[in-house]
């Protein structure tokens, strides 16, 4: 190690380098006797860049945890048992008996045959138990997605007519590439990429996107053709409106389905308010409503159309292959990742962003957290491997998985039954599907993407929290009506980022000053015993370590935080400010909340030196100081410190950190030649220290006149050890157990010998007087009942004093030294200059 860092000495000298050492105290001996003789001293060492790439380098347990993590059903499947299994089962059979419509249903919204929709959930539902940190999600096809794939299939197609006729080729590639996105951001464990997209985001898009869906159904619903579905969501409702008159026998199913279709829900909501003991009932009849009306629908159809199959009455589905007759390894050319090339991170955020919310929700309900990065994988996985068999895009469904909780699953194992049943209807129930009606279909369509728009409650809260998130919210609802899902998406997301960063960039501090508050409880003042602290919190008190009844709290001057507007905040001392960052201080913020802090510096205070210019012509052009036949307000104090409270900054940059050297040199030359003390307050991370330390920060500047020689330090301080301490009392919890058990025997054995009161001893030292040797004294206390004197240490490092673990102690700190040099100038010792 000496050779490196000689080695490094030398390749910084030849580079004209100037090395700074950490470990060299820079305080001149200036620590108070309090520090120095009570209590331990504490040098804190600065982080260096092996401590970071320590950190940051994955050890082997590290590793093989990494690996482990990939396959969570590991830590719970060696548990399974009979009673989650009947759970999972009947979750599983519930699930299967729902996707299977969905499927299809979701399946003609991608541009597809609705066969796929099914290949789609068998992969889904068989996949994700293996690779699952949520018991409740279901993947699968969704509406959403669905109808961005479908988008993508119809351009597609306009631009690659040859894939007219196999438009699953299409929609399988989409899924393989956009899938190997989401698993390649799984496995880096990047899952933390999900949260820069809001809620307010989320809730537009799927709002919109639902409205979308639904008036795109409407058509077929109604029977009505002659125009495209995938227009503009306003288009669509205008060609609508235009061509209802060429309604037919379709909406006489499709009506009539979505009105049983609600009716059944609502007949179960009242039914289950109504009979609070067969709640469980009526919610898998519900749950099995679409299910049901499919069935039913099915059946007239079939009643109406068997004697003219080739002719029907209305839409129906028609031939559904048996099997997977699809299955092939998906085809990846360049024409094909070129056509979808544009929709690709639509589909990528779509695929992310509505998987992530729903676990995330129905984690925090039943108690149990997600893992983002994992739940990539699964997504990833799932679409990379479902093309195979014909799968398309496919995530976690909110309606699904809604019933899937209330089903009671257990685990995700329940995801394998379902697959089952899937698998049941591919090759068993593809003749029964011949007659299900198209405008049924639809439908069910409608039905389920009504619980995607969000409800007015819902935005009234929004409201209450943020109003100008709601105008967001509906900017991305209209931008998706008249345009497209995927610019719904970007607008919203950009939008939200853009008023982030306007936050960031125009943040600015507050300015605190100092309020002294009692405690009450009931209507007792807590301490009230009449001794007071120092007038701005200082040791003035005969006796500092009893709880004094006020004690001193620090608010914006401008009781901006919404405090008692009638609380006097008094200032904290003349000449010293206290400000505390509002939206950390990195970069893009730090240019405008140090201009706040310099420009209400400069009309609160004036300049030490008033004749620093003895002609007005000296004056700079920026400072031409007061106007003719005005004086300068020689009643405003002369700057002396400024505590900065970093309780908001979590880290510094190199712009930053320069910008507040260049305002202390400002502030330098402002106070001339005095020099500004720079306090630090709450300072939570290591590398700010050391990038303050770096900057000259967190010790006292040398002064021309040498009073920093003379700086007080107070530095807070913490007992350990002692008779109070939690170890000690566990030591002597442990102890009186021991003795206890000591003491039963003895106990025990004098039962029938007739107590003495002269010789009876209460309390611990009763037990304690059995154990003690022949030589001891008697009327010695045993060693756990002794106190153990206090040990006080040092909280921070003695050789950053300008660095305090709050503001009280920064203030006490800051006074204590103003004091100090006044009292040094007010004995006749060196001059600061300061002229009136």
């Amino acid at each position: 190690m000496p050779s490196t860092r000689r080695l490094g000495q030398n390749v910084a000298k030849a580079l004209g380098i100037k090395l700074e050492d950490p470990d060299v105290d820079n305080v001149t001996r200036g620590e108070s006797v309090f520090s120095m003789q009570t209590a331990d001293s504490f040098v804190e060492l600065q982080p260096t860049s092996a401590e970071w790439l320590a950190e940051i380098t994955p050890s082997g347990r590290d590793i093989a945890a990494y690996f482990k993590s990939l396959f969570p059903f590991l830590s719970w499947i060696g548990f399974y048992n009979l009673q989650w299994f009947i759970g999972d089962l009947v979750a599983g059979i519930t699930i299967g008996a729902v996707v299977v419509p969905q499927g299809m249903a979701y399946a003609k919204l991608a541009n597809l045959p609705v066969e796929f929709g099914l290949y789609s959930s068998f992969m889904g539902v068989l996949l994700y138990w293996f690779f699952a940190t949520s018991k409740d999600i279901t993947i699968g096809p969704v509406a959403v997605v669905s109808t961005v794939t479908g988008t993508v299939v119809a351009n597609a197609i306009e631009e690659f007519p040859q894939y007219k006729d196999t438009p699953w080729v299409i929609a399988s590639a989409l899924a393989l590439i956009s899938g190997a996105i989401v698993l390649f951001i799984g496995l880096i464990r990047c899952g933390w990429i999900v949260e820069l997209i809001p809620l307010v985001s989320l809730a537009a898009f799927m709002t919109g996107s639902a409205i979308n869906i639904a008036a795109g159904q409407v058509p077929t619903l109604m029977g009505i053709t002659g125009f495209s579905t995938r227009d503009s969501t306003y288009l669509v409702i205008i060609n609508t409106l235009k061509n209802l008159g060429k309604t037919d026998l379709n909406a006489a199913m499709g009506l009539t389905a979505l009105t049983m279709l609600y009716l059944i829900r609502f007949s179960c909501s009242w039914a289950a308010k109504k009979f609070p003991n067969h709640h469980k009932l009526f919610f898998f009849l519900s749950t099995l409503r679409a299910v049901f009306v499919i069935l039913l629908y099915t059946m007239i159809s079939w009643l109406v159309n068997m004697n003219r199959r080739k002719n029907p009455a209305f839409a129906i589905l028609k031939d559904v292959p048996r099997g997977f007759t699809h299955a092939a390894v998906p085809a990846i050319n360049s024409d094909i990742i070129s056509s979808f090339i544009g929709e690709l991170p639509a589909t990528v955020i779509v695929l992310l962003i509505e998987h992530i919310a729903i676990s995330k929700s129905f984690g925090r309900v039943n108690n149990y957290t997600i893992n983002p990065s994992q739940e990539m994988v699964a997504i990833g996985v799932t679409n990379v491997l479902a093309p195979f068999l014909g799968g398309y895009p496919s995530t976690g469904s909110f309606s699904r998985t809604a019933i899937k909780s209330k089903a009671g699953v257990r685990t995700p194992f329940a995801g394998v039954i379902t697959a089952v049943v899937v698998l049941l209807a591919i090759y068993a129930l593809t003749a029964v599907f011949f007659y299900i009606p198209s405008a049924s279909l639809s439908a069910v369509i409608i039905h389920a993407v009504g619980d995607l728009i969000t409800p007015p409650d819902t935005l009234y809260k929004f409201w209450r929290v943020s109003p100008l998130e709601v105008l967001i919210f509906f900017v991305g609802v209209f931008v998706t009506i008249f345009t497209t899902i995927e610019n719904g998406i970007y607008a919203t997301i950009c939008i939200s980022f853009a008023i982030f960063m306007f936050r960031v960039l125009k943040s600015r501090g507050k300015f605190l000053g100092r309020v002294q508050v009692h405690s009450v409880l009931g209507d007792h003042l807590i301490g009230n015993d009449n001794k007071v602290m120092g007038d701005y919190g200082t040791f003035d008190g005969s006796d500092s370590s009893l709880s004094p009844p006020t004690r001193n709290v620090f608010l914006p001057i401008d009781h901006g935080d919404g405090s008692n507007p009638e609380v006097e905040v008094a200032s904290p001392y003349p000449g010293v400010f206290i400000y505390r960052f509002a939206e950390g201080f990195n970069y893009p913020s730090a240019s405008h909340t140090l201009d706040y802090l310099g420009n209400h510096i400069f009309s609160h205070t004036r300049r030490t030196k008033t004749d620093t210019f003895a002609r007005v012509g000296d004056r700079p052009w920026n400072d031409p100081g007061p106007k003719k036949g005005h004086e300068e307000n020689t009643a405003l104090p002369t700057l002396k410190a400024i505590i900065l409270d970093f309780s908001s900054v979590n880290n510094v940059d190199v712009t930053s950190v320069q910008q507040l050297i260049d305002v202390r040199n400002q502030l330098d030359r402002y106070t001339t030649p005095d020099v500004v003390d720079w306090h630090f307050a709450c300072i939570n991370n290591r590398w700010t220290k050391r990038a303050l330390v770096s900057a000259g920060f967190g010790y006292p500047t040398p002064r021309p006149d040498g009073l920093h020689s003379r700086w007080k330090g107070i530095f807070s301080v913490a007992e350990i050890g002692g008779s109070e301490s939690a170890a000690a009392a566990a030591e002597l919890e442990a102890n009186e157990k021991e003795q206890e058990q000591h003491l039963r025997p003895t106990v025990s054995n004098t039962k029938s010998i007739p107590s003495d009161p002269s010789r009876e001893i209460s309390g611990p030292s009763a037990a304690s007087s059995f154990t003690q040797s022949a030589s001891a004294p008697k009327n010695k206390a045993p060693d756990f009942a002794r106190a153990v004197e206090p040990r006080r240490v040092a909280v921070h490092g003695l050789n950053r004093p300008l660095f305090h673990i709050d503001l009280t102690s920064a203030l006490q700190s800051a006074i204590a030294n103003v004091k100090a040099r006044d009292e040094v100038e007010a004995q006749g010792g060196p001059d600061i200059g300061v002229t009136v």
